[in-house]
């Protein structure tokens, strides 16, 4: 079974920010139900069809998929769980892991968050200076908690 190992983080200042313009997404939830989600993402050349399962620690089990972007635009705009979030994310190499640091959009303005996945839960990470408190496992960071209860409604 595919798992995804990936530790979250709130994003203090601008000491990320690269020339790396970023890319943007645009994600959406066809089924949100307890131990599972199935989301639908689009970047600017590519579709995805995500399917998750419960979060257990830092881990859980995920499937994804390629599938063609107008399909993916599609569903996003006619059966996902609206307000789709949009948000442009941006890949920071350092100290031999990727970060992805994700700005968000629209009803989540003013979050940024910064994921790392791991090879194992207990691997040692170094995190870099803009990397502030850990949110691994508060359920209000989730992207998909964020379609019900948008940042902006903290």
């Amino acid at each position: 079974m595919p798992v995804e190992i990936e530790r979250k983080f709130r994003v203090t200042g601008d000491g990320w920010r690269t020339a790396d313009a970023g890319a943007h997404y645009r994600q959406g939830y066809l089924s949100i139900q307890a131990g599972a989600s199935v989301r639908v993402r689009a970047s600017d050349a590519q579709g995805w069809l995500t399917i998750k399962g419960e979060t257990c620690g830092a881990s859980r089990p995920e499937y994804e998929y390629l599938i063609p972007l107008a399909h993916a635009i599609e569903l996003l705009d006619t059966l996902c769980i609206q307000p789709v979030i949009e948000k442009t994310r941006y890949r920071i190499e350092y100290r031999g892991l990727v970060w992805e640091v994700d700005e968000f959009e629209g009803e989540n303005t003013g979050l940024v968050m910064a994921e790392v996945e791991l090879e194992n839960e207990g691997q040692a990470i170094e995190r870099p200076e803009w990397v502030g408190e850990e949110v691994t496992g508060d359920p209000r960071y989730y992207n998909v908690s964020l379609v019900s209860k948008p940042y902006s409604t903290w």
